[in-house]
């Protein structure tokens, strides 16, 4: 017989994974009160405490988004159109947008006095035209409600495949705004969305919700829990929401561990998960390459630092000599334009680096602000899996391989598999880099064209990379209309019909 949890004793053993264990640390005993829950992380054995107010918040938003879906089902598309319609006439309108620019600046200025990364973080102007965009996007966009996938007719009967709403999508993602049009986007194919953003953000988050999200969703007549903010600051809110069950699909974006942590959560509850975590493009330089060519993939890849900036760079032996100077040269210019310098990371012998980088200090222009560090750094082939979280200062890996067989294994090897470009001008290489490489994303140019709205035309809610397997049934780009799933109907035609 289970009873509710009450209390947590230090020392306690707890078993994990099956043939492991951990124990409770004094820390977490004491903080630990009646009406909390306690989550064991299968994989890692981490245990994640979730306080009985956040669990409360969660469960209100989710029980709103619940009864959003199913009224949602009854919603005309044309109502979902008005509410992207009028989401993006808020954002466009100077007053309603002043006050969320407010709350943006004043969770900018608070992140960068705590020494936190704020390059996601600032509302900029292009930011809020994108997400208008992005909405007016989405307002163009059918629905797909209701659309036959497939119909089969047989003797005294038809069968039709139909597409239909999945259900609650929680989506728990870092400090962007723009995110929230992203999110929003499941409305389209019917779903409703319960999302949980970053503490650095909430301010910002919030304002959005009242000045624009909520008046939009009254406007156009639909059930204000068809979007619902989880307005809870504390990490544990995201593990209560994705526990919860009755979640159709999680969805994650931000750093790697905390959103593996968020992914083993939600597995764990039984709840499908699309999971946009570590990032970090590779572009691999062959001896053919056109060196003008490489020099505009590698700048053009390194102007800002997301998912698919460039990470590791893959020079072949035969013209490293040549072709790594050339390299270091396009990331300096990278770096100049920001007004800072590139810091590179050097994997084995690279024929062609600067050997004085290792010794010269620069400034580097870090979330904590500039701190003096060698312009250059060894590093070991296993740690070419290592997204470099940069602020300001360009940063990349530098490694050089004998052929290109070699380029192929190292990134399946060692790359979180996400982004892989070939820079060569003969097309059986590009063959067998296609072929060979385990990754989603495989271009023959500057690695940031990866995204859902400049390669798609279609605001993502997110990239899902390869690390964990492939994906079943869906591209790496989750887009707001590629949420839905599958409802069978049987019209009997014939009345004496029967097996």
């Amino acid at each position: 017989m289970s009873e509710p949890l009450q209390t947590l004793i230090a020392g306690t053993p707890v078993v994990f994974g099956g043939d492991r264990m951990t124990r409770i640390p004094p820390e977490l005993a004491d903080a630990f009160v009646a009406g909390d829950r306690l989550v064991v992380c299968q994989g890692d054995g981490a245990l994640l405490h979730i306080p009985a107010a956040d669990a409360a918040v969660v469960a209100a938003a989710v029980d709103d988004a619940v009864a959003a879906f199913a009224q949602l089902n009854a919603c005309p598309d044309e109502r979902i159109t008005g509410f992207f319609e009028a989401f993006a006439e808020r954002l466009a309108d100077p007053e309603a947008f002043a006050v969320i620019a407010a709350a943006n600046a004043a969770d900018v200025e608070s992140a960068r006095v705590r020494g936190r990364s704020t390059t996601r973080l600032v509302l900029t102007e292009r930011m809020r035209q994108d997400m208008i965009a992005g909405l007016a996007g989405w307002a163009a966009t059918p629905s797909g409600r209701g659309a036959v996938i497939e119909r089969i007719e047989h003797d005294g009967f038809v069968v039709e495949q139909r597409r239909a709403g999945l259900g609650v999508v929680g989506f728990v993602f870092e400090g962007r705004p723009n995110v929230f049009a992203d999110a929003c986007g499941v409305l389209r194919s019917g779903n409703a969305v319960v999302f949980r953003i970053g503490s650095d953000a909430l301010g910002t988050a919030r304002a959005i919700v009242s000045a624009a999200l909520a008046p939009a969703l009254a406007a156009a007549g639909l059930p204000a829990g068809a979007v619902r903010l989880v307005d809870a600051p504390s990490r544990a809110a995201g593990w209560a929401l994705f526990s919860d069950s009755r979640l159709a699909l999680a969805v994650a974006r931000g750093s790697g561990e905390a959103v593996a942590q968020l992914g083993a959560v939600a597995r764990q509850a039984g709840i499908p998960v699309s999971l946009h975590g570590t990032g970090g493009a590779w572009l691999v330089a062959s001896p053919t390459a056109d060196p003008a060519r490489l020099i505009a993939a590698v700048t053009r890849s390194l102007d800002r630092k997301v998912c698919n900036t460039l990470n590791v760079c893959v020079v072949l032996a035969e013209r490293a000599a040549e072709f790594v100077p050339l390299v270091v040269a396009a990331a300096d210019d990278a770096a100049t334009g920001r007004g800072t310098v590139a810091k590179f990371h050097v994997a084995g012998t690279v024929a062609g680096f600067p050997a004085e980088r290792f010794a010269r200090i620069v400034p580097i222009g870090r979330a904590e602000g500039v701190v003096e560090e060698p312009q250059a750094e060894p590093i070991e082939l296993s740690e070419l899996g290592t997204e470099w979280e940069w602020e300001h200062s360009p940063e990349l890996s530098l490694v050089v391989v004998e052929d290109l067989d070699a380029a192929i294994e190292l990134f399946n090897r060692c790359s979180p598999r996400l982004v892989a470009t070939l820079l060569s001008e003969d097309p059986a290489e590009h063959g067998r880099f296609y072929d060979g490489v385990d990754a989603p994303f495989v271009g023959t140019g500057f690695t940031r064209w990866v995204d859902g709205q400049y390669a798609l035309s279609r605001p993502e809610l997110g990239l899902s990379n390869w690390e964990g397997g492939r994906l079943f049934g869906r591209s790496a780009v989750l887009s707001g209309d590629a949420v839905f799933t599958v409802r069978t109907h049987f019209e009997q035609l014939a009345a004496d019909l029967h097996r």
